[in-house]
């Protein structure tokens, strides 16, 4: 009887072949300006939640008020679909991949912080660093200008959160690093 055994470099040859097709991890930022809108869809999930942990919660003495349960699931649910659709509509959506090292640490490097900002426990010099890399991360093509724009005027919960959609997918590991 022979065995069938891939040698080891046809299984690297494998293996190589498929980590060379990894894509970057990407990271979604969605913005939405439409606080009824954002009301309804949070509302709608919280519906839906609350009608769902009833209805799995029914015991052997509910089972004749299940299908009332049932249906108020049934219509949580719908509701929060039709909420969901309206926010996409409305919402924009930005999306971000994860840099090359090479690539990262080059933006790092070009934008050095100042003693000054080094002194406020600054990495790198945050006024041209920020919307470079959200410019070098955008898969949307957001130009390092506009970015700079966004990050001056709008919220500051708003501006940090799209700082952090493009800085955190750059920290992001993909790897499992458990027990083998």
């Amino acid at each position: 009887m022979t065995t069938s055994k891939t040698s080891p470099e046809a299984a690297w040859a494998a293996t190589a072949k498929r980590l060379d097709a990894l894509k970057p991890a990407v990271a979604k930022f969605t913005i939405c300006d439409d606080a009824a809108l954002r009301t309804r869809l949070n509302e709608a999930k919280a519906a839906t939640e609350d009608a769902e942990a009833t209805l799995n919660a029914l015991g052997a003495e509910d089972e004749a008020a299940r299908p009332m349960f049932e249906l108020r699931a049934k219509q949580a649910a719908s509701e929060l679909s039709d909420a969901q659709k309206a926010f996409d509509r409305a919402a924009i959506v930005l999306r971000f991949k994860a840099l090359p090292r090479q690539e990262l640490e080059a933006l790092q490097n070009a934008h050095p912080a100042s003693e000054k900002e080094e002194e406020a426990g600054e990495e790198y010099a945050m006024d041209t660093f920020a919307p470079a890399l959200i410019s070098a991360a955008s898969l949307d093509g957001m130009p390092a200008d506009y970015a700079r724009q966004c990050l001056d005027t709008w919220s500051a919960p708003d501006a940090q959160a799209l700082w952090r959609a493009a800085w955190a997918i750059q920290n992001q590991s993909r790897a499992d690093l458990g027990k083998g």
